[in-house]
């Protein structure tokens, strides 16, 4: 079985070096292009990092837009409270609910597709393997190299079926996402950005309170820009303007509303 197992991914080693190879002699390819294949990459693909993100923006954006459209109306701060941590609540379980229901939904739609897959490569090889020969064609590879890659990937059946989901399905079989992953990163990071502009509310009210609700939420979409610039190596300041616009234009409409719902009433 580990003698097995060894020579499986000793193949799978060989047949993208091959396949490395084969499409770095492809004419759009430069050589001063063409990366160093020892590098590394994060592991992103599990919905953790994209839920949490997601989270913790939609949560800064919309408690601090409730707070301000309450305190616009002129509600007292125990209103205001009661609000944000309902929303706090409501939302984080909602965030994760929906996380979790997308994601197995995807999960289960990608495994269904890998079956079918699974089920051609057992009972059509000769036609799952003229497919890999037109793909690499397709993408300028030598015929007779093509040949050769395709016979590599479809010699052995695991290493045949990674080799279709990526190159027709363009999905990676050990990477179809965390549904549970998701939906806590997703619920813990909602959340966290819900909080911020509710903390002052727990120990002041009034103009004061509000104030310190716009700082906070403020200095916190900065801190959401600077955190994505760093994980996707963009311009900080290009993502922290963004990430504020975006939280100060809900708000700023909130506010207007409720300072006019509260007028009407009064």
């Amino acid at each position: 079985m580990v003698k097995a197992t060894r020579e499986l991914e000793g193949r799978s080693r060989a047949s993208r070096l091959l396949h490395r190879r084969a499409t770095a002699d492809h004419p759009s390819r430069r050589s001063g292009d063409v990366q160093l294949w020892d590098h590394h990459h994060r592991n992103i693909q599990g919905g953790g990092a994209r839920a949490a993100v997601f989270g913790v923006s939609d949560g800064l954006v919309t408690n601090v837009s409730l707070i301000l459209g309450f305190a616009g109306a002129n509600a007292g701060p125990s209103v205001v409270r009661l609000a944000g941590i309902s929303l706090l609540l409501a939302g984080a379980f909602s965030m994760a609910s929906g996380e979790w229901t997308s994601m197995s939904a995807q999960r289960e739609l990608l495994e269904r597709e890998l079956a079918l897959e699974r089920h051609e490569i057992s009972h059509r090889p000769e036609g799952e393997r003229r497919e890999l020969v037109s793909i690499y064609e397709r993408r300028g590879v030598d015929p007779t190299v093509a040949r050769t890659l395709a016979d590599e990937m479809m010699r052995t059946p695991e290493l045949a079926l990674e080799t279709h989901a990526r190159e027709e399905l363009g999905i990676d079989p050990a990477a179809l996402g965390r549904p549970l992953q998701a939906a806590v990163s997703s619920f813990v990071t909602f959340a966290l950005g819900a909080l911020v502009p509710l903390l002052p509310w727990f120990v002041t009210g009034g103009h004061a309170a509000m104030v310190a609700s716009v700082v906070l939420a403020a200095l916190a979409a900065i801190a959401v820009g600077v955190a994505l610039a760093a994980f996707t190596l963009r311009s900080w300041w290009r993502s922290s303007i963004r990430q504020l616009l975006m939280t100060a234009l809900p708000a700023a409409v909130t506010y207007g509303v409720g300072a006019l719902i509260g007028i009407g009433v009064h």
